[in-house]
């Protein structure tokens, strides 16, 4: 899989990080997203330490605008996105009845348009060569559909409506779109749950433990190789047996 090139976005921290980190010892070129500006410097020099071929590229990816900007700026350097992951998120605790408009359209702009902006710059290319990959990470909650996490449930059951409509329109073209539906993963996002609420969790999990964002890269690295050739439109549960 060397001298490929993939764009992970919101891949400054947690998951994202973690598969731009297994793709650079992979030898892919790797162009990497966040929002905050310090975090993704500091994550481009972690990498650099494994593989001179990084790009790091501040922007949302939500407003089309940077997403073409992005990509623009990924072709100039690279030639061109070979793996597309979506990973770019965003997540509210709390009551439906007590979100403002504000609130969820926020959720809907960057758990679901970020990526329907960046795999409809990604694909025409993809479609074009008649290879590529995309991988939407997603979320148990968009299966089974989370308590006090309304919203962030649908957008998660959104992306894996997409995942398998799309993937049944581009695979004459050879070009596979999987999801990976997130367990319990023990980053930055889930660090407002205290204790008590882990061990809760943790409770309802068979294998008695969170998840690691390695874990998550590890099954990003499958889907993008030649060894996930026959799989395509599967939302790809990775959550302990819960």
């Amino acid at each position: 899989m060397k001298n490929k090139t993939i764009f992970i976005t919101g891949s400054s921290r947690g998951i994202g990080k973690a598969i731009a980190h297994e793709f650079c010892h992979m030898g892919f070129n790797v162009a990497i997203n966040g929002v905050n500006p310090e975090r993704l410097e500091t994550t481009r020099k972690e990498l650099l330490k494994i593989i001179p071929n990084i790009l790091a590229i501040q922007g949302d990816m939500s407003v089309y605008a940077n997403a073409q900007a992005a990509f623009k700026q990924i072709e100039q350097t690279f030639g061109r996105v070979d793996v597309l992951v979506n990973n770019a998120a965003i997540a509210h605790v709390g009551l439906f009845t007590d979100m403002a408009p504000a609130e969820w359209n926020r959720l809907i702009d960057v758990n679901i348009n970020a990526m329907l902006n960046c795999s409809h710059l990604a694909l025409p290319s993809m479609i074009t060569r008649k290879c590529g990959c995309i991988i939407n990470i997603s979320s148990i909650w968009g299966e089974r559909g989370a308590s006090c996490e309304a919203v962030y449930s649908l957008t998660k059951g959104a992306v894996n409506a997409f995942t398998k409509a799309i993937a049944k329109e581009v695979v004459p073209s050879g070009v596979r779109v999987n999801a990976i539906a997130c367990g319990v993963i023990d980053t930055d996002m889930n660090a407002f749950l205290s204790s008590e609420e882990k061990a809760m969790l943790v409770d309802e999990i068979p294998m008695s433990r969170l998840g690691t964002p390695t874990e998550i890269a590890d099954v990003a690295v499958f889907l993008a190789s030649d060894k996930a050739s026959y799989i395509t439109g599967q939302i790809i549960g990775v959550n302990g047996g819960m």
